[in-house]
């Protein structure tokens, strides 16, 4: 009879996204697209890759989205028996170690994972296997680099909030027409120290499309 086992996909499925996080004078702003691709599908274009962890916690997620959302479901369930257990919140960097000694186990199989913890005044990136990152800026995906493109151009400790959210959006913005498995509108969270971890309006400026770099004089 026919063998109907099955070790994979009969061919593979590319993936890709555009996360990042960055800190500034007002607090921590997490930005992604909201496209869900497999392969050459468009799976979903309304995707949110920005999850709310607790009130001075989000996590941006690129990789497998199955594998993402059941990590994070993992991370808010150990988080909240800490929080029970202790009397007191566990930390941004107790949150990633605690995370990263989760996922060291699968090291090497196919679990993808990279997820960005961003608090209020902490990124933190941890992949699955098992690696810990700090800094102050942080993107993820294949279409990173063209967001770090920006964001190395304009980003300050200075910037207020509504400069901030306005270059996060042009950096996703600006990756979507470069990266193919990036697209359809960018979410945005901007994390305080007092705790608010709000969703801005998705969307992208529309006066992003004509834009033009400054002129300048070779003379």
């Amino acid at each position: 009879g026919p063998d109907w086992h099955c070790e994979g996909p009969p061919f593979p499925l590319s993936h890709g996204t555009t996360t990042l996080g960055f800190i500034f004078q007002g607090g921590v702003i997490a930005a992604a697209d909201t496209r869900a691709s497999a392969g050459g599908l468009v799976a979903c274009p309304a995707v949110h890759k920005i999850t709310p962890i607790h009130s001075h916690l989000v996590v941006t997620s690129s990789g497998s989205g199955a594998d993402c959302m059941l990590w994070e479901r993992i991370l808010t369930r150990e988080i909240r028996l800490y929080q029970l257990r202790h009397k007191r919140r566990l930390s941004i960097r107790g949150t990633a170690k605690l995370l990263s000694l989760m996922l060291h186990p699968f090291k090497g199989t196919d679990v993808c994972v990279a997820l960005t913890l961003c608090g209020w005044d902490k990124l933190i990136y941890v992949c699955s296997d098992g690696a810990r990152l700090q800094g102050d800026i942080f993107s993820v995906g294949s279409g990173s680099p063209y967001a770090y493109g920006v964001l190395d151009r304009s980003l300050s400790w200075s910037l207020n909030k509504e400069e901030a959210i306005l270059l996060a959006r042009e950096a996703v913005f600006r990756a979507t027409h470069r990266d193919a498995y990036s697209g359809n509108n960018v979410d945005l969270f901007h994390v305080t120290a007092e705790g608010e971890g709000n969703r801005e309006q998705p969307g992208v400026e529309p006066g992003f499309h004509g834009r033009k770099a400054p002129q300048t004089s070779t003379s």
